[in-house]
């Protein structure tokens, strides 16, 4: 039976479950849009609900588990990025807690502070598991991980990395109980550039906002560190800093 209906209840439900953040986080499940980010997801042991799949786009050998088959036209009123590839599947939340996380000897990690925007978080998280980054920790988070522009900008890389959300205290704590090099990205005269720091110990990159940086909970809690830049702007885009960092770390252990 393929569904045809724009007030079919389960067209309804998925439909909720991509507009409105609250629903979505009570329901403790998450949606998944296109065929590489739900093969992804499945890789990872991520658990699929149902699917929505329309035949006519969707070329793929269907996966496993419960199938909702929708037309074209329903298809497009669900479907976050029109027609991607005909696929979306409603998966488990699951709970991630710092305290529980043993990182290797010379793990680093990405922390982020109050990131707001959802494109910004999966570019960030993009950028963490190409250049090997061991984790990433979201602090004071204003953005769900779970957000469908997250996943759609991580290209499901969401799913394959070591992701916590946790305080500024609770993360602090944790990174000093466990012997990380702290580097904090204040713009102060104390900041020494990137490239001078050991990324093959233990070590921690710390970014504040898009606006405004890092909060002052963060002042003289690191060594402050900048990217140097040959340019009149003293600053970049978030998700762009983040990209040279994790990629300077991977060079160093590389090297």
């Amino acid at each position: 039976m393929v569904i045809e209906s724009f007030q079919n209840e389960k067209v309804k439900h998925v439909t909720k479950l991509l507009t409105d953040n609250r629903f979505r986080k009570k329901s403790d499940v998450f949606v998944v849009e296109g065929q590489q980010e739900n093969e992804r997801a499945r890789q990872y042991g991520f658990e699929p609900l149902e699917f929505f799949i329309c035949e006519n786009i969707f070329q793929q050998e269907s996966p496993e588990g419960k199938i909702h088959w929708v037309s074209e036209k329903v298809y497009e009123k669900i479907a976050y990025r029109g027609t991607s590839e005909g696929i979306i599947g409603i998966y488990k939340t699951r709970e991630s807690d710092l305290s529980s996380y043993n990182p290797k000897a010379d793990a680093t990690l990405i922390v982020v502070e109050g990131v707001e925007k959802p494109g910004n978080l999966g570019a960030i998280l993009r950028s963490c598991e190409a250049f090997g980054i061991d984790a990433l920790i979201v602090a004071d988070g204003k953005t769900d991980f779970y957000n469908p522009n997250v996943i759609r900008s991580s290209v499901g890389c969401l799913f394959g990395m070591e992701v916590f959300q946790a305080e500024n205290q609770e993360t602090l704590e944790f990174l000093q109980q466990n012997n990380f090099n702290i580097y904090t990205t204040l713009m102060d005269e104390t900041a020494e550039d990137l490239y001078i720091r050991d990324f093959k110990q233990r070590s921690a990159v710390l970014f504040g906002t898009e606006h405004s940086g890092l909060s002052n909970f963060w002042i003289g809690k690191g060594k402050n560190t900048l990217i140097p830049m040959a340019g009149s702007i003293d600053s970049l885009n978030l998700s762009n800093a983040v990209a040279i960092t994790c990629y300077e770390t991977l060079r160093q252990k590389k090297g």
